[in-house]
């Protein structure tokens, strides 16, 4: 199918999760990644990930999850013949996307301003922890620290185990869905204006954007988290709950499901209950409610109550591990996981997800598998017009790396 962004060019500078994120999914959407790395080392996802024996080879886990339909460009940046190349990549490029500390590329002099010169219509996405400007700017920032500054981790755990970070990058990574968002606005910007831009993403504010009702209640209604576990802070029944054989969700949201609930479990007594009468007398007999629900859940196992719950019209479903997760019909129906047959270096397939949405022509599908480093560089400086004498200088010159095959 023809893709949403086939023909457009991507220069992607960006390292380990936000940015490789977001030109990931710019790539699974047609568009052309030039992914631009460091010729000692690469992105240091490629020596990240749970197989020692991929790290060792530049290809880690890590880096294989959102390297695919990418081409990799070996570039020293620091030399005044590597800045050239890049300001020639950009010059026929619509979009380069950077996640370097605020500051580093105008020291470089391969920034915004810089860069458009030659490219009026560029789109210039930068990511950092803080933002371009303000007394952050400067400030480290990992995904842990974020979510800590955000208040994330204190709307996480429960009272008892203080706050708690996600299991999983998630300031990383909904910066990543951020920059892509823009970028996508950006781009339709420009096909009315003829202009290009300077995008701005911070993980700070992408975190607070997520936390969606935890952000508003304090700040409209006064009201700071409160850590609940796996209960939902506004509503009940709605978390977690123990059943004979182990844990499911229920999420009786509302009225009629909570009454659906009772009818269905048997528990019509509870509706007679003035502490379980209405949503706010729920919420604050929350605990007596669960335990009698609890009691009733001890009576059957897991799969047996999700099923009549659903048949119910009453939200459930269990509680899996990622094996589970990944082995659940609706992720081979929508073909979200993808397998990579040929992945240089690595002797076996190698299995991606791909994406959260469908076009009308189905799944977007990987490119090009994930490029070693610098496995692209001298077609791409070909392509931008060297020679093989100059290709061959930059070379020598430690201005670009190229992976030299052995296999």
């Amino acid at each position: 199918m023809t893709l949403p962004f086939n023909g457009l060019r991507v220069i992607d500078l960006t390292t380990v999760i936000a940015g490789p994120y977001c030109a990931y999914h710019l790539a699974l959407t047609g568009a052309e990644v030039i992914k631009v790395e460091s010729p000692d080392g690469g992105d240091l996802a490629r020596r990240l990930g749970a197989d020692p024996a991929l790290n060792a080879l530049d290809m880690g886990a890590s880096y294989l999850a959102l390297a695919a339909g990418k081409r990799s460009l070996a570039l020293n940046l620091k030399p005044e013949p590597g800045k050239e190349v890049l300001r020639r990549l950009a010059a026929g490029a619509d979009v380069v996307l950077e996640n370097f500390r605020p500051g580093v590329m105008t020291r470089l002099g391969v920034d915004w301003e810089n860069l458009r010169e030659r490219n009026p219509r560029l789109i210039y996405c930068a990511i950092s922890g803080f933002g371009q400007e303000g007394s952050y700017r400067a400030n480290p920032a990992y995904d842990q620290i974020v979510q800590g500054l955000s208040g994330a981790m204190s709307a996480t755990g429960t009272e008892e185990s203080g706050p708690l970070r996600a299991g999983y990058p998630i300031s990383d990574t909904v910066a990543g869905l951020n920059a892509a968002y823009a970028i996508a606005a950006a781009l339709v910007q420009r096909e009315r204006s003829g202009e290009g831009q300077f995008i701005d993403v911070s993980m700070l504010d992408s975190t607070l954007s997520i936390m969606g009702w935890v952000t508003s209640n304090h700040l409209i209604a006064g009201q700071p988290p409160v850590r609940v576990g796996n209960d939902n802070f506004t509503a009940s029944p709605s978390g977690s709950f123990r059943v004979r054989d182990g844990l499911i969700n229920v999420a009786a949201n509302k009225q009629a499901q909570f009454e659906a609930l009772c009818r269905e479990i048997g528990r019509e007594d509870l509706l007679a209950d003035a502490r379980f009468g209405d949503p706010e007398a729920r919420l604050v007999h929350r605990d007596a409610l669960k335990a009698e629900l609890e009691r009733t859940f001890a009576e059957d196992d897991g799969p047996s109550w999700v099923k009549r719950l659903n048949s119910a019209g009453i939200p459930a479903g269990p509680v899996l591990g990622m094996d589970e997760a990944l082995a659940l019909p609706p992720i081979a129906e929508r073909d979200s996981v993808q397998s990579i047959d040929n992945v240089p270096g690595v002797k076996r397939p190698v299995q991606v997800f791909t994406s959260g949405y469908r076009l009308s022509g189905g799944a977007p599908k990987v490119g090009n598998p994930p490029p070693r480093l610098g496995q692209d560089s001298r077609a791409i400086l070909a392509e931008l017009g060297y020679d093989e004498t100059e290709i061959d200088t930059l070379a020598r010159d430690g201005v670009i790396g190229e992976h030299q095959s052995a296999e």
